[in-house]
């Protein structure tokens, strides 16, 4: 359970960080956890173009923009202090049960659980016991890729904390959903 604490704080930090956010009926499908990181419809900021993608880390909320003033919000788990990603970007790649591989960085920093991947090429393929879920956004940077995803994730308690290495985790219903919502070439603004 989150505490009341963090509950307050979390929701007082989206509405400071997104002017005119106003939660109202609860998206079709619930989810697991605390209600505040259930999906939602919700008004949001009218700057933001329909179709984009604005991320609160520090909220750990990821705003789906549907219309002029209005979006989906999901809760999500975002990086560790200090592993953080802000900026634009893009979605560059969309992929259903990625494969993974941990990045550089990942196996340096932590290698008692990465080990196994320096000196090789070694992939996890794709399924339910891979770290992305059931699917990844890759978020690219004038044509670069950033290694940064909004992706799945086979640890749903996650959702709430600082837990990645920089990814955006969502539970893979929801990662899902928004999947299926959004094109390549989709803008993301992570604040």
């Amino acid at each position: 359970m989150i505490p009341r604490r963090r509950f307050l704080t979390s929701t007082l930090a989206a509405t400071l960080a997104a002017p005119a956010l106003l939660t109202s009926a609860p998206a079709a499908q619930a989810v697991q956890g605390p209600p505040i990181l259930s999906p939602r419809k919700v008004s949001f900021s009218r700057r933001y173009q329909a179709g984009s993608i604005v991320i609160l880390p520090r909220a750990f909320f990821l705003y789906h923009v549907t219309a002029p003033g209005v979006a989906t919000r999901y809760g999500i788990a975002v990086a560790r202090p200090g592993l953080g990603f802000t900026g634009n970007a893009v979605i560059a790649r969309k992929v259903e049960w990625p494969s993974w591989r941990p990045t550089p960085d990942m196996i340096e920093r932590d290698p008692q659980i990465y080990g196994q991947y320096k000196g090789n090429n070694d992939r996890m393929p794709g399924g339910p016991r891979n770290p992305l879920g059931a699917r990844a956004l890759y978020l690219y940077q004038n044509g670069h890729d950033t290694a940064i995803r909004i992706h799945g994730t086979t640890e749903p308690r996650s959702i709430g904390r600082n837990a990645s290495s920089g990814c955006f985790r969502m539970l893979n219903e929801n990662v899902i959903a928004l999947y299926d919502s959004v094109p390549i070439g989709t803008p993301v603004t992570v604040l």
